[in-house]
């Protein structure tokens, strides 16, 4: 049973039996094979077919959640188990929204200090895709928007809120000021994030209220790209605070307060809820509450 509910979650996340079949190391045949006694188990159809992958039916639905928990389970008690038999140890898959990439450092690093040896990837991901990835047991943890979206059923480690800045250049048209308005901000050439990011959204809704939509120059879903171009002195952007600063960026870039109206967003660590939690997403809830206040004072 357990082994077929493996085959529908990579049926799910690949969308192609062909491919899936690959991910699980069998034969396209063997894998529609075990989904089809899985179905002839259950009695009903759980996936739309013709001649290829056309989804699930509302059966199928259901029986994915229910997949999704017990493989997760599953997962999460063997690996219980390995650090009883030898400490903590293995892979910990973290996707992280862009805007906390130059912040993920910090975390990161003090837990690789408490537990040296443990293999860590980060991808950056919209908000939207790092929930799917939890669900679809693909990441571990993610770092992403806690009071933006609905988040379903994961733990959350509140850490730090988003405080938008212009970064512009100290010879601009702003240059030496306090603060600028969001009004003042749309009148500059920007380059900003691409619409699917979470991020994105949220500067769109904030220039909305305030009765001046913004169109971009440049849009890029790397913040790398917007920083190198702002560096140029051609483009500003909009950003949080604890990014620019991260993104260290040079002597005549500036970060200046955003106001009227003056806004933020929690950023936090997200878990799928299980209890017990798996030994490394523990390990890392406990390193990510240690962290928060510093995080929270640098923001």
């Amino acid at each position: 049973m357990h082994e077929k509910l493996e085959f529908l979650l990579a049926l799910a996340r690949e969308k192609h039996f062909g491919r899936a079949a690959q991910v699980c190391g069998v034969s396209q045949p063997n894998l529609s094979a075990a989904i089809k006694q899985l179905e002839s188990l259950l009695g009903v159809p759980l996936v739309d077919r013709s001649a290829r992958f056309l989804g699930f039916t509302p059966e199928g639905e259901r029986v994915l959640e229910w997949a999704r928990r017990i493989v997760g389970d599953t997962r999460a008690m063997r690996a219980d188990i390995e650090t009883m038999k030898q400490g903590l140890t293995g892979h910990l898959r973290l996707a992280v929204i862009p805007t906390a990439l130059p912040v993920v450092s910090r975390l990161t690093a003090a837990f690789w200090k408490s537990h040296p040896g443990i293999k860590l990837t980060i991808s950056s991901h919209t908000s939207t895709e790092v929930l799917s990835l939890l669900d679809n047991l693909e990441a571990d943890a993610g770092l992403t928007y806690l009071d933006s979206e609905p988040l379903g059923r994961v733990t959350e480690v509140s850490l730090y809120r988003e405080r938008f800045h212009l970064v512009t250049t100290v010879d601009g048209v702003f240059a030496g000021r306090a603060t600028v308005t969001w009004e003042e901000v749309a009148t500059l050439p920007l380059c900003l994030l691409t619409p699917d990011m979470q991020n994105r959204r949220i500067i769109d809704r904030i220039f909305k209220d305030a009765g001046v939509p913004v169109e971009p120059i440049l849009e890029s879903s790397s913040i790398v790209v917007l920083a190198s171009h702002v560096r140029t002195g051609s483009w500003s952007t909009v950003m949080p605070k604890i990014m620019a600063e991260e993104l260290a960026l040079p002597p005549h870039v500036v970060a200046i307060p955003i106001v009227a109206p003056e806004m933020s967003n929690l950023i936090g660590l997200v878990v799928a809820r299980r209890d017990p939690q798996p030994p490394l997403t523990t390990a890392l809830i406990a390193e990510a509450r240690a962290l928060a206040p510093a995080l929270a004072a640098i923001a």
